[in-house]
């Protein structure tokens, strides 16, 4: 017990002392730890200047050629903001105005990320280990695998601009999704300019109470987004932390838009992977547990389907039991979770490695925006669960047809998709009817006849 607890207090001193981590004054969340962003805050406390773009073009400060470069941005931008509009772990926003008039963003990896970068992972590698040695049921090196291989997408800025557009054109059907236009004359691997876009955080209730947005349109329009992304593309915007996720209402139109930022990070799900979550889902809205649980161990979950399914939902095993879409959340549910995840952190530890690797930006994306459903308190309100199975009946419908060799098949079973189509469309507005002054006023007409 001694020599567990000078290894435990040796890895407390290594935590504290290290500068890729910080602890406020609250407890540690799992949830919290990043898999792609870990321990870089204070790489990009600086503000700004000109050397940070020439660097990019490998110009060394103070040189004529540095000083030549610096007076030409005046032949590219009227005005830049050099105090930054924002500052993330990989780099600073700026707001700038073009010499046509328009006002873009433009977006500064800071020249010290690359190799910061690298170092953290190696510190978050070593630590890992050292916890891993403290406690052997702590299995989390996938964490540094997901680092590894996620990192140079995220600072590779042309390709951030390739994802806004593909996401921009995929989901070009909501018309109150905005991605801010890419110019790519004016971009780089390190430099990524775009349209400057308003608005506010996406968990700003005040700022929606202000500006007359309804918060339940918003919570609905974004379970539409990403249940079309997940389910039917399977391209996955996997970082909806409320930096990224601006809502506002458009001067032009008056109607609600939602900004989506950030396109460093996207997962491509494989088609099976997507075809076996697609039923999962569905399993669990409808509380059929036989596919739970065969769906589960079809991901990887194996006899720890129950937990799988629970960590997936966020939501009690009585509660799944008798589907998800049936029982509203309560406190003592939120409370009962909290209580037993550190009971089963071992369980979810092997959890986490049993599953394929494209579940873990899943599993934190869904985190991410179950966190802004929460905060605008429409969580697990019944149109996500609409959404959701429109999409998935979609999604599975179109891989069906993909594998039916004769157009037979393939018109039953569009005719069948049809069907459940406007059968989740009938339930949608009989659940809008129930909650209108019609559904009110029928509902007394009966009471009063009985």
């Amino acid at each position: 017990m001694a020599g567990r607890l000078l290894r435990l207090s040796t890895v407390g001193t290594a935590l504290f002392t290290s500068s890729g981590f910080y602890l406020y004054n609250r407890p540690v969340d799992i949830n919290d730890i990043s898999l792609v962003r870990f321990g870089r805050a204070a790489a990009t406390t600086a503000i700004i200047s000109y050397d940070y773009f020439t660097s990019l073009r490998h110009v060394e400060h103070g040189t004529e050629e540095y000083w030549a470069l610096k007076s030409k941005l005046s032949d590219l931008f009227v005005t830049f903001e050099e105090k930054p509009q924002g500052a993330a772990s990989l780099a600073q926003v700026h707001k700038a105005v073009l010499h046509d008039g328009r006002t873009v963003a433009v977006k500064v990896q800071h020249p010290k990320v690359q190799t910061q970068s690298s170092q953290d992972i190696v510190l978050m590698e070593v630590l890992l280990k050292m916890v891993h040695w403290v406690f052997p049921d702590f299995a989390f090196m996938w964490l540094v695998e997901e680092a590894k291989k996620n990192m140079p997408l995220e600072l590779d800025f042309l390709n951030e601009g390739r994802n806004a557009e593909k996401v921009a054109s995929m989901l070009g059907h909501f018309p109150f999704l905005k991605v801010p236009k890419i110019h790519w004359d004016l971009s780089t691997k390190r430099i990524l300019t775009m349209d400057f876009a308003e608005g506010g955080q996406v968990n700003d209730r005040d700022y929606m109470r202000r500006h007359g947005i309804n918060v339940n349109e918003i919570s609905q329009n974004l379970g539409k987004m990403y249940s079309e992304m997940i389910f039917v593309h399977g391209f996955v915007h996997c970082d909806p932390h409320p930096g990224n996720v601006l809502v506002r209402r458009s001067a032009q139109s008056g109607q609600t838009e939602i900004v989506l930022l950030d396109h460093g990070l996207y997962q491509v799900l494989h088609p099976d992977f997507r075809m076996d979550y697609c039923s999962l889902w569905q399993a669990l809205i409808k509380g059929d547990m036989k596919g739970v649980e065969r769906h589960s161990r079809s991901l990887g979950a194996g006899d720890l389907y129950a937990l799988f399914a629970c960590v997936l939902t966020a939501r009690s095993w009585t509660s799944v039991t008798a589907g998800i879409s049936s029982t509203p959340v309560t406190h003592s549910e939120d409370v009962e979770i909290r209580t037993n995840a550190a009971l089963y952190l071992p369980q979810i530890s092997e959890l986490l490695n049993r599953v394929p690797r494209q579940m873990l930006l899943l599993l934190k994306t869904n985190d991410l925006l179950r966190g802004i459903e929460t905060t605008l308190q429409t969580r697990a309100s019944a149109s996500s669960f609409i959404n959701m199975s429109r999409c998935c009946t979609r999604a599975l419908a179109r891989h069906q047809r993909s594998k039916a060799p004769w157009r037979t098949q393939r018109l039953q079973i569009t005719l069948r998709e049809w069907v459940s189509l406007w059968q989740i469309s009938a339930y949608e507005m009989f659940l809008w009817v129930k909650g209108s002054m019609l559904g009110s006023w029928l509902s007394g007409l009966l009471t009063l006849l009985h």
